[in-house]
């Protein structure tokens, strides 16, 4: 299942709120995409831009915190194949390498109950080299 953010919702006020091809804005505007989101994995992408980098010419912090946290939400949507909403609660945040080029996220539901999700999600580089990596917590809410 391929979930482009950034080019498969139509234009105005029709784009879906809630499920699968939901639309986030900033995630558009980051140039996010979700390649894949069920069973509580998902595997999220973003290609790096030249206004998507940190002073040093690799990914920003905030991008890679974004990406990651992109993954672990899909990761915990799937788990309830989208029929409830998620928001951050709490997220921790390693980095461990400087990221170029085409970036990808894997997110992972570990546990959790009805209310909450438990989740990890890493970044890797096109060589898989690992970047970042984050835990969060996650809660569920009906939809608005």
């Amino acid at each position: 299942m391929s979930l482009h953010l950034a080019s498969a919702l139509p234009e105005g006020n029709d784009r879906p709120r809630s499920g699968p091809q939901r639309y986030v804005p900033f995630s558009e505007h980051l140039g996010l995409a979700v390649e894949r989101a069920e069973g509580g994995e998902s595997v999220v992408s973003v290609a790096l831009r030249p206004e998507l980098l940190n002073n040093h010419g690799n990914g920003h912090g905030g991008v890679l915190m974004t990406l990651l946290d992109s993954a672990m939400a899909h990761a915990a949507l799937s788990r309830v194949d989208y029929a409830r909403e998620v928001v951050t609660v709490d997220m921790h945040i390693a980095f461990m390498r400087p990221a170029s080029g085409p970036l990808q996220a894997q997110g992972r539901a570990t546990g959790g109950g009805r209310s909450v999700c438990f989740c990890e999600a890493t970044v890797t580089d096109a060589n898989g080299d690992v970047a970042a990596r984050a835990m969060g917590t996650f809660r569920y809410r009906d939809p608005v």
